[in-house]
């Protein structure tokens, strides 16, 4: 899998209009009109007046999913851009340092045994589609940052799925967490979240 740089820019500009910004857990982060999503090449270049905020992420290889999770992931999980999925939230999360301080085995155990975050999220493919970007690496205030597309007929098993994962064993490691909500308004749709 070949990394994907992307920035997340809310400020005055952007396709994405920003419906709600909410703390889960810890600080928030300031409210703004609208998101850019800027992927390879678009992100250093993003404009910096009227910013808010600015998060960047990776897409990398898998860390805790196996071969046979990969493989039904990507039969089942459908792009983004794709017309009809309008409304996005963006989730970024920080773990805290007991979640770090654990072996990658442990830290799976509780994402998948415990938790069955993966299995969770295959129950709502390919209607939500979503991408994981890694933060951590990059100096970035959250170690997460994750992208979700859905139509609008879809927002309620979204909230569910969100539900179903923050009541799991592996958000009592979550020290940050913040929801926005976002709607696509701008009339040609170029693909978004890289």
């Amino acid at each position: 899998m070949s990394v994907i740089h992307t920035a997340f820019v809310a400020g005055l500009s952007g396709g994405w209009r920003i419906l709600r910004v909410d703390a889960v857990v810890g600080e928030s982060l300031a409210m703004a009109g609208r998101l850019a999503v800027a992927g390879p090449g678009e992100a250093q270049s993003t404009a910096t007046t009227g910013v808010q905020w600015r998060l960047d992420g990776a897409t990398g290889h898998a860390r805790y999913a196996t071969r046979h999770e990969l493989d039904t992931l990507g039969a089942v999980q459908q792009g983004l851009g794709r017309p009809e999925a309008r409304c996005a939230a963006l989730i970024p999360i920080r773990k805290n340092p007991a979640w770090w301080a654990l072996a990658q085995d442990e830290r799976r155990a509780i994402l998948e045994e415990q938790s069955h975050h993966i299995a969770i999220g295959l129950e709502y493919l390919p209607p939500i589609a979503r991408r994981l970007y890694h933060a951590r690496e990059l100096g970035q205030p959250f170690d997460f940052l994750t992208w979700f597309e859905y139509a609008p007929e879809h927002a309620e098993a979204f909230e569910e799925l969100v539900a179903r994962l923050r009541r799991s064993a592996e958000w009592q490691f979550v020290d940050r967490e913040v929801d926005i909500r976002l709607v696509y308004d701008e009339p040609a749709r170029q693909g978004a979240a890289g």
